[in-house]
């Protein structure tokens, strides 16, 4: 079995949207966590979906899912203090419903609307080869380490860099696991799953996700959707 673990449950304060948080915001009238849901809602290899969400915002949620009909959705749990936490609350729901130490989690961000079904796909069939799959883009700026005081420290060749993305995708028992022996440790400081895997010796693979793949923060990206959906529903008007 694919669960997909989708976490919801930042309050968007870099969107300066205080009544809303940006994963409810619509665009051209439907929320952008439905534009995200609706993708595992429509992949034939995804079984399962657990929604970690705001707990104040859960009720909104079942209404969201109502409204659309996403079907595939079997628990909403409360997020964390912090998004270790959060992502480890979904897991655990996903854990109790596991049937197999083969079953299969993609962890998603809400915000990652433009996620497409073939790196969905490519994803999962990663999983069955490397037993992991990091989703990214390439590097296409220049990246070096900053110091405190501004100044500029190792430069990296970006044509041996890339971006970390979402959906990372683990056996869910490899994951579920990792994230207890980091709790023991006192450890709540991973950025992502790669981080945390990669810190307790996971050897992880990449699956090269498309650019338009990514997660809205900040007005800009808010606004980057817009045109970029537009631009996608443009194409399919003239059968491009």
């Amino acid at each position: 079995m694919n669960i997909a673990v989708i976490f919801a449950g930042g309050a968007g304060k870099r969107m300066n949207t205080r009544a809303m948080p940006k994963q409810f915001l619509e665009m051209h009238g439907k929320p952008v966590l439905i534009y995200t849901l609706e993708q595992f809602e429509n992949h034939p290899q995804i079984h399962e979906i657990v929604l970690v969400c705001i707990a104040s915002w859960i009720d909104h949620a079942r209404k969201l899912l109502r409204d659309y009909r996403i079907q595939k959705v079997i628990d909403i749990v409360p997020g964390g203090e912090t998004g270790q936490a959060s992502i480890f609350a979904g897991l655990s729901s996903a854990r109790r419903r596991s049937k197999s130490d083969k079953d299969v989690v993609l962890v998603h961000d809400g915000v990652r609307p433009l996620i497409d079904a073939e790196t969905l796909t490519a994803c999962l069939d990663s999983v069955k080869i490397h037993g992991n799959a990091v989703t990214t883009t390439p590097a296409i700026e220049t990246i070096f380490v900053q110091a405190e005081t501004g100044e500029v420290g190792q430069i990296f060749n970006r044509s041996c860099c890339a971006m970390a993305r979402a959906p990372q995708c683990f056996y869910l028992m490899d994951l579920y696991e990792t994230h207890l022996r980091a709790q023991a440790e006192g450890r709540d400081d991973f950025i992502d799953s790669a981080m945390m895997m990669q810190h307790y010796g996971v050897e992880l693979h990449t699956v090269t996700g498309p650019v338009e793949n990514i997660k809205i923060t900040t007005p800009t990206d808010f606004y980057l959707f817009r045109a970029l959906l537009d631009a996608k529903e443009n194409m399919q008007i003239v059968g491009l």
